[in-house]
């Protein structure tokens, strides 16, 4: 068995002050922008599970819900946002 053979790759950036500031406020809102999708997926898995998903004419929803599913959705709804504010407030 050989060795793998690795590149030496030495990157050189070079970004100026004036380029820094706009690329950190695109990171800063594409960042927003998934725990958005994230919240989002969550309020969608719970309306899909209390059977509120979807237009009045066609709904969607599981065929049978106990309560122990709610209970388990809404643990994993509740660990899934506290993760979210967990990375807002770092």
């Amino acid at each position: 068995m050989s060795l793998p053979n690795i590149p030496n790759i030495t990157p050189l950036i070079s970004v100026s002050v004036e380029q820094t500031i706009p690329l950190l406020l695109s990171s800063i809102a594409l960042e927003e922008l998934a725990l958005a999708h994230i919240m989002n997926a969550e309020a969608e898995k719970l309306q899909f599970v209390l059977g509120k998903l979807g237009d009045s004419v066609v709904t969607l929803s599981p065929a049978e819900v106990s309560s122990g599913d709610l209970i388990d959705v809404n643990a994993s709804v509740q660990s899934t946002l506290s993760d979210v504010i967990k990375k807002k407030c770092s």
